[in-house]
């Protein structure tokens, strides 16, 4: 899985150096949403997410299977054990100290 994954991160890279391929959004453009408080789902849906996508129509049938495994293995991983990690750790700090204030910020991941 992992030279799956990074034979199709060089790919994708070779693509956009080549321009055959582009990013549908610029960091710029993120910035500009955030700031905006503008936080559609074209701009953090799951195709565009920052987490890498490697399911690509025109891959065989059995890298594909790879593709969604590395795709699941990373969105519970970066996206939902963190998720749950962080909201563990707000609730000990807030049951732990429950007369003191807090302010907590949380990125769109």
């Amino acid at each position: 899985q992992v030279v799956f994954a990074l034979n199709q991160t060089l790919l994708q890279q070779e693509s956009l150096r080549a321009g055959s391929f582009q990013i549908p959004y610029t960091t710029e453009d993120l910035i500009k949403h955030y700031n905006c408080g503008d936080l559609s789902s074209i701009i953090f849906n799951h195709d565009t997410s920052q987490v890498p996508n490697f399911i690509n129509a025109t891959l065989p049938a059995h890298e594909r299977i790879t593709a969604q495994e590395i795709d699941s293995y990373f969105r519970q991983e970066l996206i939902y054990k963190r998720n749950e990690r962080m909201g563990r750790r707000v609730k000990d700090l807030l049951e732990e100290h429950p007369d003191k204030s807090f302010f907590f910020a949380f990125g769109a991941g």
